[in-house]
């Protein structure tokens, strides 16, 4: 086992989203910190290394019921899922939330004023993830299917006017840290997500929904940080490039 602890966290889910729960448990982010070993994250969250990975090994080797191998599928057809499940799952909730949020702060803000940061930092996530999906799905993914379809045609890739996929890639990573800090703070904010005596209905479906919302971040996240992208900076190696 002391060979796995030189995998790095984001490689065991791309490998088997099953293992995201064990991950979950530990409280280790495995979105967009994914680049870290085993051994790296267990040090710093003190934690048996030799316990997570039998954890981890047990989520393996269990029968698979249905999870669906994101690893195995094409690059363009991962864009695609990506943009048309968690980009459009954004798009839906956002302006929900928002409303919630603001409702709140008017009618339990006095007695909760944490309210008030929530919403300002949801807000900020909405704005921003806004504009994040948009490159993506402007710049970045019809790049991507196009180094697809280049490759199935045995074509010639020219280079694109951003350099190497690698330049927005990084700036898409920057973004993902930053949504990632983001919903920490609102996770320490509710007590994750845990409603207070005094909640209404409304108070509780917010709560419900934010962690919905962040528990999709994390599978949206993962799926660019760990697999799309990484795919996508190998596929475009194979190319030469045309002057």
């Amino acid at each position: 086992m002391e060979n796995l602890k030189n995998k790095t966290i984001g490689s065991f889910v791309a490998q088997d989203y099953r293992t995201a729960a064990v991950f979950s448990k530990y409280r280790i982010d495995f979105c967009c910190k994914g680049n870290r070993t085993v051994t790296e994250v267990c040090e710093k969250q003190e934690i048996d290394a030799d316990v997570l990975l039998q954890n981890i090994q047990d989520v393996i080797h269990s029968e698979n019921n249905g999870s669906i191998d994101f690893n195995s599928w094409p690059l363009d057809l991962l864009a695609d899922y990506i943009e048309k499940t968690h980009h459009r799952y954004v798009e839906e909730k956002t302006q929900t939330l928002l409303a919630f949020l603001d409702k709140l702060c008017k009618v339990h803000g006095a007695n909760h004023p944490e309210l008030f940061r929530i919403n300002e930092l949801f807000t900020g996530c909405a704005g921003e993830l806004s504009q994040h999906m948009k490159k993506e799905e402007l710049i970045l993914f019809p790049f991507v299917k196009r180094m697809t379809k280049t490759k199935e045609s045995d074509g010639i890739l020219s280079q694109p006017s951003f350099g190497s996929v690698s330049n927005p890639i990084a700036m898409m990573m920057h973004e993902h840290d930053n949504e990632g800090d983001r919903f920490r703070e609102i996770a320490a904010l509710t007590d994750n997500y845990t409603p207070p005596a005094d909640a209404c209905t409304t108070y509780r479906v917010t709560f419900a929904m934010l962690k919905e919302f962040e528990e999709d971040l994390h599978k949206h996240i993962h799926l660019e940080n760990n697999i799309l992208f990484p795919k996508a900076v190998l596929l475009e190696k194979e190319f030469v490039e045309v002057e």
